[in-house]
């Protein structure tokens, strides 16, 4: 099978951790061995969440007194789509000897004309306290949201319409490569007038630059590996439940949390409804059984809930 897998950002760096570059890379080497199963008897295309990398890269390109101007997000989700994805790849060559892998830096077209950059929604950088999260705020114009009992930025999330080194990607596939791309959602990038590509302020949702490099990919699965084991109805009251498997009308049906479930559910709701594949969502540590069909929740066109009622 060809497997797109998007890895949540807590495959490298949990909730509150110190964003030591010792602490990513042991962590890349569990999520890699969770990975090294599915990429043995697989083709599989890997990618990665970089909200916490992004947003920490903006701070201090912030208080930097060298520069004129700190760095915009377009260059620091490239500095943080090589970082991430070198420590991937080295790993992934570490525990599949012999096999070939590939980090592609990989720009994702946006509209220049999304509402979504009025409206900042996507969680970048470290959990703050509500004092502090005004502070920055204020001291740098930063739009601010609560996250799950926390603070954190908030910045621009476009909907991607493209991965634009899709044709490069395809190649290295077909040639039997383990590509690692379009990190943190890819580049985010605009065409102007003349058909030029240029970088905009914004950071795109991974879990959607994965449905749509899955399929431009014609994947035939989207695994979405997360911090939970599968997609919770009536999440965080004790009547909280997992949905083993669903069709795409009735995972839509429920209500998510806009900031952190409701792009997942959409991501793999569009990939099955537009190829037909096989979409899921769970825990880093039961990718293989997610794939499956033993763990997590599984989407697809015949799919119906599971799990208590």
């Amino acid at each position: 099978m060809r497997v797109v897998v998007a890895l949540g950002g807590n495959a490298l760096l949990r909730r509150g951790e110190r964003p030591d570059a010792d602490a990513q890379r042991a962590n890349v080497k569990t999520a890699v061995a969770a990975l090294a199963p599915l990429a043995q008897e697989n083709e599989v295309v890997v990618t990665h969440g970089n909200g916490p990398q992004v947003g920490l890269l903006a701070l201090q390109s912030v208080a930097d007194p060298v520069l004129s101007s700190p760095y915009p997000l377009d260059v620091l989700g490239a500095e943080t789509e090589g970082m991430i994805g070198y420590l991937i790849a080295q790993e992934l060559e570490n525990q599949l000897p012999g096999r070939q892998v590939a980090t592609l830096l990989t720009q994702t077209l946006v509209a220049p004309d999304d509402p979504a950059f009025a409206t900042p929604t996507k969680f970048v950088g470290p959990v703050l306290t509500r004092a502090q999260a005004q502070h920055l705020a204020a001291e740098r114009g930063w739009a601010v949201a609560a996250d799950d009992g926390h603070w954190r930025r908030v910045v621009a999330s476009p909907e991607p319409k493209r991965v634009i080194e899709i044709k490069t990607i395809r190649l290295l596939v077909e040639a039997g490569v383990l590509v690692v791309c379009s990190g943190g959602g890819g580049i985010p990038v605009v065409r102007t007038d003349s058909g030029a590509l240029r970088g905009v302020e914004a950071v795109i949702d991974k879990d959607r630059a994965a449905a749509v490099l899955a399929e431009a990919l014609e994947a035939d699965a989207l695994l979405l590996l997360t911090d939970v084991p599968a997609v919770m109805r009536h999440w965080g009251t004790p009547e909280a439940h997992e949905i083993t498997s669903a069709r795409p009308d009735e995972l839509r049906a429920e209500e998510f949390a806009a900031g952190s479930m409701a792009p997942k559910v959409e991501a793999v709701c569009r990939f099955v409804d537009r190829t037909g594949g096989i979409g899921a969502i769970g825990a880093l540590e039961d990718a293989e059984a997610i794939l499956a069909g033993e763990a997590g929740t599984l989407v697809s066109t015949t799919g119906s809930f599971g799990g208590q009622e």
